[in-house]
């Protein structure tokens, strides 16, 4: 995992953005979601300008915070939170059952933490599919310090229309990434396209469960905390998921919300009555330091102006996440393993 210090989380503060244009980028960010007024369609038509904002904006504390895979996992007692987040990566790499030479696809790979990791244990050629410009650089000096530029590389593109030709990859996998899609049917289905025939596609979903009513007030504000905080322009029931995975011709071999049954909340890290010294900078104490330490840089001038209001709304996404958790009105591990048809008509 990376460890960022604080002048790398200040000098990558607002990612490609113009430092001077930082505050701007933030305020028009938030003026799509519901706590500023937006509406989901207009989140869902505007959905690569959101997202590359939210991520140009956020990806700095992410690396500083999380490390280089930007996901949950479930965790067992004794586990620490980087362990867990192998195992989580080594598990979906079983399940597709990647084999040494095969061609596979990360949609919507971040900075890459994921795709080196299983590139390295499964032998394999991953190749990264981001839109934004400020992580694919990111990722590739990382490739580059570890030594994988051979196996893993990134291409700048839009999961709904990527231009990779038909039947290009032998497994595709997407971890907490098509989330972002304004269309999970129109996300899968180009996913479909570019998969060969009899080949796998998997991947960690969020979604809100069964549990959660829309007509709860509540509930509605959870969901809305996590989409500012987490630059979603909807997020799913798991039952649509699967719908739109059938619609777009997958079989499905198996599903489930790893979050249920999981010995520890996958949770627990952003949990302020939790404390743990191996991912301290999550803490309620760690938050704390970054918070302030993040408005003395952007007094200072080394961290732009605008960089409190993006730790502002991350912090409220990581209340809403903490409680839509505790509800289990929402889940960050909706798991699925589907399977492209040898032929159409099987």
């Amino acid at each position: 995992m990376s460890k960022a210090g604080a002048l790398d989380l200040a000098s990558g503060l607002g990612g490609k953005i113009e430092k001077t244009e930082v505050l701007s980028a933030v305020e028009q960010y938030e003026r799509y979601h519901v706590f500023y007024g937006g509406e989901e369609e207009e989140r869902k038509a505007n959905y690569t300008d959101m997202v590359n904002k939210y991520y140009d904006l956020v990806t700095s504390f992410y690396e500083f915070g999380w490390g280089e895979s930007f996901h949950f996992a479930p965790r067992w007692k004794g586990e620490s939170l980087k362990e867990s987040i192998k195992r989580h990566e080594h598990f979906l790499a079983l399940q597709l059952g990647l084999k040494p030479g095969h061609k596979v696809l990360d949609v919507g790979c971040g900075i890459g933490g994921p795709l080196r990791e299983i590139a390295r244990f499964s032998s394999t050629s991953v190749t990264g599919i981001n839109n934004n410009e400020y992580q694919i650089t990111r990722g590739k000096e990382l490739n580059r310090i570890a030594g994988v530029e051979k196996t893993c590389n990134f291409v700048k593109a839009d999961f709904m229309k990527m231009a990779f030709p038909d039947s290009t990859f032998d497994a595709i996998y997407a971890i907490e990434a098509t989330c972002h899609a304004p269309d999970a049917y129109g996300c899968y289905k180009e996913i479909y396209r570019v998969l060969k025939p009899g080949q796998y596609f998997a991947a960690y979903e969020w979604c809100m469960t069964d549990s959660f009513d829309p007509n709860n007030s509540e509930h509605q504000k959870i969901k809305a905390e996590i989409e500012i905080g987490d630059g979603l322009p909807d997020i799913r029931l798991t039952g649509q998921c699967l719908e739109a995975l059938k619609q777009a011709g997958f079989e499905i071999i198996w599903e489930k919300d790893l979050a249920v049954g999981s010995p520890l909340p996958w949770y627990l890290p952003l949990d302020t009555s939790h404390f743990s010294l191996s991912s301290f900078r999550l803490t309620s104490v760690g938050r704390f330091i970054t918070r302030n330490m993040v408005k003395g840089l952007e007094f200072v001038g080394l961290a732009p102006k605008g960089s409190q209001r993006v730790q502002d709304f991350l912090e409220k996404a990581a209340e809403g996440l903490v409680e839509g958790g505790r509800k289990e009105i929402f889940t960050p591990m909706y798991f699925f393993l589907a399977r492209k048809p040898l032929s159409e008509r099987q």
